[in-house]
């Protein structure tokens, strides 16, 4: 098991964890019953944080961070030395907590997304781990949630009796999610991206050699350049020239250089 601490990547703070580590964490603050937001980050969520100071704010106030992307942990051993073996994938790092949750009889609760989707990944999840107890599903409202259907929403989740609920709203909504509803839901709330389609089976994922050598972004772009391209085209190429200044000493990203949000987002 592998928990070597933060490092400070572009002023984002990112846990140094393997899978192991990341599943005992949220285990154990859902068993506690303890605010706990949690989000897998790839280079996209990163540059999220470095373009906005009070996004920013909201990261590195998350309980816990992991590196989604190679790109990102390639940046933590290249930076710090972290020595980890391996990213800590989203969509990965949801089955192997809804295994873990399983084996412990707590019931997951699911957001985001469509009707569709979610019915989807359901019958997926039980047919891959027919212990898993579903507390609970909702799909996105795709839109902004007035201060009491927040409300609302956080006594949904709570009185289903779920131990941890998956977010899937897709970056930066869902970690903004993770950062108010928190306190409310008193529960792990974990961020992971596009797991709900690639879970349900509905996307299809790159074969694992393209995973490995951090080519997951060309696949996405070659699936949907008109939405990704911007993306992948601009903000990769910032994140590495901001990396190799940060490596060089020739920039010095601040992590404590943030602005708490004075508004509630209200993102569901």
């Amino acid at each position: 098991m592998i928990d070597r601490g933060r490092v400070n990547v572009l002023g984002v703070l990112v846990d140094a964890v393997d899978y192991p580590a990341a599943q005992e964490r949220i285990i154990a603050a859902a068993r506690q019953r303890r605010p706990y937001a949690v989000s897998a980050l790839a280079v996209h969520g990163i540059m999220t944080g470095v373009d906005d100071i009070v996004h920013r704010h909201r990261l590195n106030a998350l309980e816990l961070v992991t590196p989604d992307g190679q790109p990102v942990r390639w940046a933590m051993n290249w930076l710090e030395g972290s020595r980890l073996p391996d990213r800590v994938y989203g969509p990965e790092l949801m089955l192997r907590i809804c295994v873990a949750a399983a084996a412990e009889h707590m019931p997951i609760y699911l957001y985001g997304s469509t009707p569709e989707v979610l019915a989807v990944l359901r019958a997926k999840l039980v047919e891959r781990i027919p212990s898993l107890i579903l507390a609970g599903s909702e799909p996105s409202k795709f839109d902004h949630l007035t201060p009491a259907e927040i409300d609302d929403l956080a006594r949904r989740i709570k009185a289903s009796g779920a131990d941890m609920t998956f977010v899937g709203l897709g970056c930066p909504r869902q970690e903004v999610f993770g950062y108010e509803l928190r306190e409310a839901v008193s529960m792990p709330l974990i961020a992971v991206g596009a797991a709900f389609e690639y879970n349900a089976g509905l996307v299809s994922q790159p074969p694992k050699w393209a995973q490995d050598h951090g080519l997951q972004w060309a696949y996405r772009l070659a699936q949907d350049p008109g939405r990704l391209w911007r993306r992948y085209l601009i903000l990769n190429p910032r994140f590495v020239l901001r990396l190799v200044a940060q490596k060089a000493h020739l920039w010095r990203p601040d992590p404590l250089r943030t602005q708490p949000p004075t508004t509630v987002v209200g993102y569901g």
